[in-house]
């Protein structure tokens, strides 16, 4: 993301799956050492992640 630009998402989710994102956050806080982690911060590396998984199946793909 370049610079401060952040947008706001409102999304729907179920209460069994805000139950797993806080105790992915909760894990996050558990094993990192960068200070408070906030549910948006989870959110941006899971994203982050898995766009980079994509990419890499993508290329991959491409090549096979």
């Amino acid at each position: 993301m370049a610079g401060n630009d952040r947008l706001q998402l409102n999304v729907r989710i179920s209460k069994e799956t805000s139950d797993k994102l806080d105790e992915i956050v909760e894990y996050y806080q558990e094993n990192t050492k960068i200070g408070r982690i906030y549910k948006g911060d989870v959110l941006t590396d899971i994203i982050e992640k898995s766009y980079e998984v994509m990419q890499k199946q993508k290329k991959a793909k491409v090549r096979g």
